[in-house]
């Protein structure tokens, strides 16, 4: 008797099965080497903001009050995405849908709102070949931004797959990676922001030990 034979009619389903918990476990293998090369590059770009902070002509720059509303509408998006994962591993796929649509109507209108706060900026006549600490935040909330465009082409795909499909347990883990991308991409925010408002050359040549 053959080894298909021995297998019986599941063993087609099983091999499905094996391909797609290992396609599923090397992209999310790939996220998280993403996540850690997007993590280090930020991190060199926040420590030359503070060097670069420590020369007299550093001017602060007021964090217009588009900022707040894009961080609510990222938190949003981050939020949505978890909970379409979690109506797609519990089969439900409509709620699913509905959530994952919301998460990318959130990712738009959060670069909307970075593009009106830029607009604002522009308008004080804070520029980014002028002043370093604009040129800064031009530079930092234009590279998220370029991160979150590209969660954008992931979740189109994901969505185009999610109507598409009734497979829930393909929907999960596909919607699952967007999620922790978007996450990260909060995190992230986060950071900039508490650096580009609350960080400031006195407290960084007072941690520094800089007179």
């Amino acid at each position: 008797m053959s080894q298909s034979a021995t297998l019986g009619p599941g063993s087609g389903y099983d091999a499905n099965l094996g391909h797609r918990m290992e396609r599923s476990a090397v992209l999310s293998v790939a996220m998280w080497i993403f996540i850690l090369v997007a993590s280090t590059l930020f991190g060199l770009f926040l420590a030359a903001l503070v060097m670069r902070m420590t020369a007299p002509d550093w001017a602060q720059v007021g964090m217009p009050w588009q900022l707040w509303l894009s961080s609510s509408i990222l938190l949003a998006g981050s939020a949505s995405f978890q909970a379409s994962g979690f109506a797609a591993r519990t089969a439900q796929l409509t709620r699913a849908r509905v959530l994952l649509s919301l998460a990318g109507f959130c990712a738009l209108a959060f670069l909307l709102a970075q593009l009106w706060a830029w607009q604002v900026l522009r308008s004080m006549q804070v520029t980014a070949n002028g002043n370093p600490a604009g040129s800064f935040f031009y530079l930092l909330t234009a590279m998220h931004g370029l991160h979150v465009i590209g969660g954008l082409i992931c979740w189109f795909l994901v969505m185009r797959f999610a109507m598409r499909s009734q497979d829930s347990a393909g929907m999960s883990w596909r919607i699952a990676l967007c999620a922790r991308y978007w996450h990260f991409l909060l995190l992230l925010w986060i950071v900039l922001f508490a650096a580009l408002n609350w960080l400031t050359p006195e407290l960084v040549r007072y941690i520094c030990g800089i007179r």
